[in-house]
Order: C-alpha cells, then sequence, then structure tokens
C-alpha cells in the first residue's frame, strides 16, 4: 500500500494521466475557491473586500513580472533541453534559477514596501484616507507571498519538465484551504486580516507541498548565482517579452481597479464574478495547455506537422469542454451568483451587479481558456515577442474599453471590455502561428465547432426550461430549491449534450 502510495506521488505521468489529474485537482481546487469566495463574501462587507483585493495588485504585479513570465516562456522549455545533457547540468541550472529568483524577488519586495504609500494613491485614487492606510499595510503583508510563490514555481516547472504532476496540481488546493480556514477562524475578531493571513500561509503551503517530490528527484539546494551561464541569459532572453506581457495584463487590472474604486464595492464585485468565469477556464482550458506543453515543447521545430496535429487536437477538447460549460455559466448565472455570494453583507444591489457583470464575462471564457494553450505553442518553439504583441495590442483595447465601460455601465463594463480584449488577444495569436507553422483550422474543424454549438445551444434551451418549470412550481427565494433547480438544470443539460455527442459520434466524447 504504501509503495503504491509513493508510486502515485512521484511516478511520471503521461499527457493523458497528466490532463486527468490536473482536471481533477483544478476541479478541487476552483471548488474550493469557490467555498473561499462564498466565505468572504458573507463574512466580509464588500467595501471590505475592497481592501482585500486592491492590496493583491501590486503583490501579484511583482509575481507576474518577475518570476511567472519566466516558468511558462521560458524555464521550461530550456530546462528541457538542459536534461539532455544530463541531471548534473539540469540540478545546476535549478539552483541558478533560484538564487537569482529568490535574491531578485526579495530586493524588489523591500523596493515596493517602501513606495507602497506612494503608488497606491494613484490604484485607489477615490479611497478614503483611512481605507488607503489600511490597504497600504495589508499589502505589505501580503509581500510575504510572492516570495514564497517565486520557490515555488520554479520547483513546479522543474515537475513539469519531469512530468510529475500530482504534487504539483496539489499546490493550488493548499492556498485555497488556507484562506478559507483563515476567512471562518478569524473573520469575525480580525475582519480583513484574516483573509490576508490565509494568502500568506496558503503561499507558503503551496512551494512545501512540491519540495518532496523535487529532492525525490535528486535535487539537492545550492547558492548559485551566475548570470553568465548560456542557459539563464537564454531563459532571460526569452522571459523579457512575456514578463512583458504579464505585466500589461497586471496594468490592466490596476487600471480597472482604478476605474472601480470609485464605486463602493466594485472592485469586489468584479474580482468575485471574475473568479467564477475562471473556473472552467482553469479547470477545461489552462489544465490541458499545462498538460500539453512540455509535449510541445519537446516537439519545438523538428516535427511541425506533429506539432500541429497535437495542437488541434488539444484545440478541440478544450472547445468540447469549455463551450457547453460557459452556456450553462450564462443559462444559470443568477442562480450561481445567489448561491455563491448572495449572503451575509452581500447584498440584492451587490447580487444584480455580479449577475450583470458575469453575463460579459461568460461571452469571453472560450477566448480564455483557448489563450493559455496557443501562447504555448510559441512558448514551445521559443518565440515569446509575439505573445506579447499580442497581449499589450488587447491590454490597450481593454484599458480603453474599460475607462468608457465603467462609466456606461459600470463594474459590468469592465467586465465587457475584458471579455472584448480576450477575443482579440486569441485571434492575434491565430493569425501569428499560421504564419509561423502554417496552423490552419480546417473544414473539419470548424464543422466540429458547430456542431457542439448546436449540441450547446439545444442544451441551454432544455435548461432554461427545467428552471421555468421548477420556478412554477417551488419558492426558489428558499437556499434548497434554488440549489436543486440548478442541479436539476445543470444535470438535465448536461445528460442532453452528452446523449446528443454520443449520437453525433463526436470522437472526444467517445475517448
Amino acid at each position: 500500500m504504501f509503495n503504491y502510495i509513493k508510486s502515485v506521488l512521484f511516478r511520471e505521468n503521461s499527457i493523458r494521466s497528466a490532463s486527468w489529474i490536473l482536471v481533477v485537482t483544478l476541479a478541487f481546487s476552483n471548488i474550493l475557491g469557490v467555498i473561499r469566495d462564498h466565505f468572504l463574501a458573507q463574512k466580509i462587507p464588500t467595501d471590505q473586500l475592497d481592501i482585500y483585493y486592491a492590496a493583491f495588485r501590486l503583490p501579484d504585479f511583482l509575481l507576474n513580472v518577475l518570476i511567472l513570465g519566466a516558468i511558462a516562456a521560458a524555464v521550461i522549455p530550456v530546462l528541457g533541453r538542459t536534461l539532455r545533457l544530463g541531471d548534473k547540468e539540469a540540478w545546476r541550472l535549478v539552483n541558478n534559477l533560484l538564487s537569482l529568483g529568490v535574491s531578485a524577488m526579495l530586493v524588489a519586495i523591500a523596493v515596493l514596501y517602501f513606495l507602497f504609500p506612494k503608488l497606491l494613491p494613484f490604484i485607489v485614487p477615490d479611497f478614503p484616507l483611512q481605507k488607503l492606510h489600511k490597504t497600504i499595510t495589508l499589502a505589505r503583508l501580503m509581500l510575504l507571498s510572492p516570495l514564497f510563490f517565486s520557490i515555488s514555481y520554479i520547483v513546479g516547472s522543474v515537475l513539469n519538465v519531469k512530468k510529475r504532476f500530482f504534487m504539483y496540481s496539489l499546490a493550488p488546493i493548499m492556498y485555497n484551504l488556507a484562506i478559507i480556514s483563515a476567512t471562518v477562524i478569524g473573520a469575525h475578531s480580525y475582519g480583513v486580516l484574516a483573509p490576508v493571513v490565509g494568502v500568506v500561509v496558503g503561499a507558503f503551503l503551496h512551494m512545501a507541498i512540491q519540495l518532496p517530490v523535487l529532492f525525490r528527484l535528486g535535487f539537492r539546494p545550492q547558492f548559485i548565482f551566475s548570470l553568465k551561464s548560456k542557459e539563464v541569459r537564454r531563459i532571460f532572453k526569452l522571459m523579457l517579452p512575456r514578463a512583458i506581457a504579464l505585466g500589461a495584463g497586471q496594468i490592466q487590472l490596476v487600471a480597472f481597479t482604478a476605474f472601480a474604486s470609485s464605486i463602493a464595492g466594485a472592485i469586489a464585485i468584479f474580482s468575485l464574478t471574475d473568479n467564477i468565469q475562471t473556473v472552467p477556464t482553469v479547470i477545461l482550458g489552462v489544465s490541458f495547455a499545462t498538460a500539453t506543453f512540455p509535449s510541445l515543447a519537446q516537439i519545438g521545430n523538428d516535427n511541425p506537422e506533429e506539432f500541429r496535429r497535437l495542437l488541434i487536437k488539444a484545440s478541440r477538447v478544450i472547445l468540447f469542454l469549455v463551450i457547453p460549460s460557459a452556456v450553462a455559466l450564462f443559462v444559470l448565472r443568477a442562480q450561481i451568483v445567489r448561491l455563491i455570494l448572495g449572503y451575509g453583507y452581500f447584498g440584492w444591489s451587490d447580487t444584480r451587479q455580479a449577475v450583470d457583470t458575469l453575463a460579459f464575462f461568460t461571452v469571453g471564457i472560450v477566448a480564455q481558456s483557448l489563450i493559455p494553450l496557443f501562447a504555448r505553442a510559441f512558448y514551445s518553439l521559443e518565440n515569446t515577442r509575439f505573445p506579447m504583441m499580442a497581449a499589450i495590442v488587447a491590454v490597450a483595447i481593454g484599458i480603453t474599453g474599460g475607462y468608457f465601460g465603467a462609466e456606461k455601465l459600470g463594474v459590468a463594463g469592465l467586465a465587457l471590455a475584458f471579455t472584448v480584449a480576450g477575443w482579440t488577444q486569441l485571434f492575434i495569436l491565430l493569425i501569428g502561428l499560421e504564419k509561423r507553422i502554417r496552423f490552419r483550422l480546417t473544414k473539419e474543424f470548424w464543422f466540429f465547432v458547430l456542431r457542439v454549438l448546436c449540441l450547446a445551444v439545444v442544451s441551454a434551451l432544455v435548461m432554461q426550461a427545467v428552471k421555468v418549470t421548477y420556478d412554477a412550481f417551488f419558492d426558489i427565494d428558499k437556499v434548497y430549491n434554488l440549489l436543486l433547480q440548478t442541479l436539476l438544470a445543470v444535470l438535465v443539460g448536461g445528460a442532453t449534450y452528452i446523449g446528443g455527442a454520443w449520437q453525433w459520434r463526436i470522437p472526444e466524447i467517445r475517448k
């Protein structure tokens, strides 16, 4: 039994097994994320949640620019190629990256700590003075989280290259459990400080759970600080465009935070509904992109035909799962918002704004689910500049749209701008792949998409019929009736979609 558990925790995973591990664990992690948001909305007033999410912005910006820019775009492809030279060279590179990453993060944290009083007034210009001071205090505390995450994500990149996905996939679960526990236990006494402490503890656990596998693979820590390594120079060259792209995305969120700061609770509503729409995106988009990435990176430019085949295959699987999920989320958005957020301090006005905001978010779920896959296709080809340009164009459109959208539609206008920016980025990536590797979406592919769309629309009509029928006989103001209405609609609509896919012999349902 013990040996079996060890084999599950430490063995190498195929693309299929890695996909299932990531889908299941990311699903569980996102369910925990929903539970986390439920307790946040229930136990902390929305104007205080504005402080919580505003305090996130700059620590997140720091992590994305310094660390995450390197991981997906550079570390995994370069480390994968370094492994061909042997483990000794690979472990030396990992130690060098850890030393450089942690050192850079410590310097950046120290600088930001003292700059927060100058920077945050630009991010939340309409916060009252007392609210601003509290945001500065909590943001400083949150600076510990990017330090732990910087180690965790570098370790995770090694586990990705080694195709050990199990413990890697448990890390976000530990993160969410820590925030939930801190909120449930401490929110009554300490208010918004409780989940902030949960974030820091969760970041530490996110790192700690992956370390045993790293040591099991043969890693031994050693301080190596060298900028002369050709692998490190290659990583820096590849990561710079990716860091700029991620930085642009974070600038968009900072801009949205500034636009929303004049509306009480708007930052919280935008963040909470964004978290809801990212559930299918992360579970069904990011998980398959993550599982496919090491194989794409190994193929690189060596076999364009196999590269295109693998990319099409992953795209079909993502679309087959994401399209009906997005449609279901649109149809059931009011029920979902009420079930997750509509308790405690989250009032009816907040709920109505969240429902409208989520409606615009759902339109962009398909684009947000495919972007990680197509961006990683470029990274596998060691091309990070084109995804950077796509991201910058999309962010420019998003910020412009967000400025005017917030004036006309409030927080829902920010979601609309985010969605338009996402579709823009996706189309630019597709154009780039066509030019780079002659990647074309064939008639067969579009016929597949058309069939999936038809099945999704039919299932949506069925779900709507179930909603209306249930509402005629039961009082959905009661929570258990609302929950049963939602579950029944999902089950009947899902059965309709799966049954139709089976009858139409869509290959993805039979594999």
